[in-house]
């Protein structure tokens, strides 16, 4: 059984049921800020393949499609997959698909060599994060980049805790290349290659 299925229907559904933008992504100046930071932590300029589960209203989606060849994009809520292929209906390297972790999570398409996990492993189950990090690693491709943001405080709905949640991704045998934390979330950049921005291009 899947660690996102049942209590989480009703909790999705009374938020995108009723409004196609219930976290306020596009409107407030936090969301977009935070996708900024996100977007500026990435090591690298240009992604060939990247999987983007928990996409939501796809706000960070449509950026990562500007450094992205292919984006893979999913959610749990079908409302939210509605709204985000509207939302990227004009994006050709875009494809939006409704899935349930971990059992859905992508193990037969091509390898990613960028997995964004942006406010959605705190809604899994404990119980089934070594499933789930067994299945990003062997995804990822060699000399990928694994990134997580996620919202700090407490609220009903969380499964775990973001702290948790790090934690485990540290797990994962990559470098953690990247850290910014501030009082409402905290963001974390982890990578098959350790080596630095500047070193990656001669600097140092």
């Amino acid at each position: 059984m899947d660690a996102m299925s049942h209590d989480k229907q009703a909790y999705f559904g009374s938020l995108y049921g009723s409004n196609d933008d219930p976290y306020g992504v596009r409107a407030r100046w936090y969301e977009q800020r935070k996708r900024a930071l996100l977007m500026a932590a990435l090591p690298a300029p240009r992604y060939a393949r990247a999987y983007e589960p928990g996409c939501g209203v796809a706000e960070l989606t449509v950026g990562l499609a500007g450094r992205c060849d292919a984006v893979l994009a999913a959610d749990f809520s079908p409302d939210a997959v509605r709204i985000a292929r509207d939302r990227t209906a004009g994006l050709g390297n875009v494809v939006v698909e409704q899935h349930r972790l971990p059992d859905h999570w992508p193990r037969e398409a091509c390898a990613f060599d960028l997995i964004v996990l942006s406010e959605v492993l705190y809604f899994v189950a404990p119980a089934a994060m070594p499933a789930l990090l067994q299945a990003c690693r062997a995804s990822l491709r060699p000399g990928g980049t694994v990134v997580a943001c996620d919202w700090k405080p407490d609220f009903d709905e969380r499964a775990q805790s973001t702290a948790d949640v790090h934690a485990a991704l540290d797990s994962l045998g990559l470098a953690r290349i990247a850290t910014h934390d501030e009082a409402d979330f905290s963001l974390k950049v982890w990578c098959d290659d350790s080596r630095s921005v500047a070193e990656r291009e001669g600097i140092r």
